[in-house]
């Protein structure tokens, strides 16, 4: 069970120069939003990550204003956990991770395999992620399986954390959902 007290979520490089191509980008930005929204809402500490920001643009305006803030951490490698490392409790602490982002293929995917190499239990957000081409989300969302990596959506996750019903988190939640 991911329970609040021992999760942290990473919002992979939603950035201005890489989201106009992406594989349907409409439907997995707002359901971004609403995770990244019903996270904060929650507590759960966020890290957003960009890729060359000087290449690829800022982290667009949904997603800053979901998290609450603009800090980022800086990234060249593809994977995400070497950067992270220093800014994130211990898997002792937080084991488990939420991931959500783009490429699926390339730094989600790489970030969630580090991150369970280092001892965490990664949670891939599949209805958040995505890649400019189908096939190669698709193909990320069954290596992720594969390497015993949790994959759910945006709404299992937030319940899951939430536990129960009832008080203003959850209606807070519901609309959020609805």
């Amino acid at each position: 069970m991911i329970t609040l007290e021992k999760t942290i979520a990473v919002a992979v490089d939603y950035q201005s120069h890489i989201l106009p191509p992406i594989y349907d980008r409409e439907n997995m930005l707002a359901t971004s939003v609403k995770l990244l929204t019903g996270l904060k809402i929650l507590g759960v500490p966020i890290y957003m990550t960009q890729q060359y920001t000087k290449g690829l643009g800022m982290t667009v305006d949904e997603v800053t204003e979901a998290v609450g803030t603009k800090e980022y951490i800086e990234k060249v490698r593809f994977g995400a956990y070497e950067d992270l490392k220093p800014v994130i409790p211990g898997p002792d602490e937080k084991p488990y991770v939420i991931v959500c982002g783009i490429e699926a293929h390339v730094c989600v995917l790489q970030t969630l395999l580090q991150l369970k190499e280092a001892g965490y239990t990664p949670v891939l957000v599949a209805d958040c992620c995505s890649s400019r081409r189908e096939y190669d989300r698709d193909m990320a969302f069954d290596r992720a399986r594969a390497a015993g990596i949790i994959v759910t959506t945006y709404e299992a996750v937030l319940f899951e954390l939430l536990q129960k019903a009832g008080g203003d988190t959850f209606k807070a939640i519901s609309r959020l959902v609805k």
